[in-house]
């Protein structure tokens, strides 16, 4: 869920591929071919002009394809929904998809072409780091607007993005302060060679050092890669009697890096990981078995007990199978759909990009998550939780927030960062201030 920096990802080979599980499809994933595809059932633009053009832009192919087609599901239901009511001001959504490709520079292409060609009033889209920043000077010269529904790293704030997946306080800090208080200070942190592990990673280093816990060891994979050995090796050797593992390994790293941690015996008991991009999908491809008794931090999971979560994931599973699981990222996908609704509908015109943005600070939802609220730094206040996987795959969750939680975008353990902050409500504070 984050920067692989700009160059373009190579995509794997057919035989990686035939022999990872986190890169089989699930389900039926939205037919793509290098031709824009559009929502079934809405109506052109051209016919009549009673259409609201909408962009959605994730990976249909390549390595990142297993995790966003999922989202893509999501947000296809939100507009279906919301079609099915009236549409957004008496207008029907007209849904065109993109494919990024899993290569960031198709991703910034294709956000281009819905802009410039398509004529979009806003694009949902995005899932790392690498593929955002890829776009964001795109929307921000064009002065469009991206909603992205991933947790991230934070140490970000457009004027041109809402972020509807967690800050780094809403997310890894939390989940710290619960290890420290209830695992042990001891910790050894794993993650995937980019952006997003690396500035977690830095932002854990200084909540230890702040809070007396020990960073004992830090090591990373490249994307893809699943040559964890010598990690466990060394995970060993910095905790022989036990400690915290953090884990912010994406893709198929994570199959090997869970089967071998069991056959290591690195328990849960003595070796609790706590993932913050592991959710109900992956567990599901990885395997319970090998997952049962470790942690996870999200705003979200398929568990949470609120109505607006109930009727969600009946109607998910209606829509796309039984078997079907929901997710963070699926949620924040689904729900952001209905804040921009809300939006356009208070600012009246769909196409009023500068009204749709002011609008949008302040809208609330009754989320599957519980209520959430877009703050004016472009971020949701939402609700934190830990869930711990069980035997069938899905989280108990063994602690929550009371409430919704109010986002940082600068990060306050970080010194380059501490004391900053972003309000976009106030054009004298805008992108970051000092507080």
């Amino acid at each position: 869920m984050s920067n692989l920096g700009r160059r373009k990802f190579i995509l794997y080979s057919s035989a990686a591929l035939g022999s990872s599980i986190l890169l089989k499809a699930c389900g039926t994933p939205p037919e793509t071919t290098e031709e824009t595809t559009t929502e079934e059932g809405s109506t052109p633009a051209a016919e009549g002009g009673d259409t609201i053009k909408v962009g959605i832009l994730h990976s249909l192919s390549g390595t990142m394809a297993i995790s966003e087609t999922t989202v893509v599901e999501a947000e296809k239901l939100a507009i279906k929904e919301i079609n099915a009511m009236g549409g957004v001001n008496g207008k029907q959504i007209e849904a065109i998809v993109e494919d990024g490709a899993s290569d960031w520079d198709v991703f910034k292409e294709k956000a281009e072409k819905l802009i410039d060609q398509d004529g979009v009033a806003v694009v949902f889209g995005c899932w790392t780091s690498a593929s955002r920043k890829a776009v964001k000077d795109v929307f921000e010269s064009k002065d469009h607007i991206l909603f992205y529904p991933l947790q991230y790293e934070g140490q970000e704030c457009s004027k041109n993005i809402f972020y509807t997946g967690a800050a780094p306080n809403q997310q890894i800090e939390p989940a710290v302060d619960w290890l420290l208080e209830n695992k042990g200070t001891d910790f050894f942190l794993v993650g995937s060679d980019y952006v997003f592990p690396r500035t977690a990673n830095t932002i854990i280093k200084a909540q230890l050092d702040a809070k007396g816990g020990t960073t004992v060891g830090e090591d990373y994979l490249p994307l893809g890669n699943t040559e964890v050995t010598p990690i466990i090796a060394k995970i060993q050797a910095a905790l022989p009697d036990g400690g915290v593992i953090f884990n912010s390994l994406n893709g198929d790293s994570n199959v090997a890096f869970f089967k071998q941690i069991a056959d290591a015996g690195l328990t849960p008991d003595k070796y609790p990981v706590m993932s913050v991009s592991i959710a109900e999908e992956e567990v599901r491809q990885i395997g319970p078995e090998y997952l049962k008794g470790h942690y996870a931090s999200w705003n979200y999971f398929q568990t949470v007990e609120t109505p607006e979560n109930e009727k969600w994931v009946a109607d998910f599973k209606a829509e796309y199978g039984e078997d079907r699981v929901t997710n963070d990222p699926m949620e924040a996908a689904y729900m952001m759909v209905y804040l921009w609704k809300q939006a356009v509908e208070q600012a009246g015109d769909a196409y009023d990009l500068e009204g749709v943005r002011n609008a949008a600070i302040g809208q609330e939802f009754a989320a599957p998550e519980g209520l959430v609220t877009m703050n004016a730094n472009h971020h949701l206040s939402k609700t934190v939780r830990i869930g711990e996987v069980r035997e069938d795959g899905l989280f108990d969750i063994v602690w929550s927030t009371d409430g919704p939680i109010a986002p940082q975008a600068w990060n306050q353990y970080v010194e380059a960062t501490k004391g900053y902050a972003c309000d976009w409500s106030d054009p004298a504070k805008g992108e970051k201030y000092e507080i």
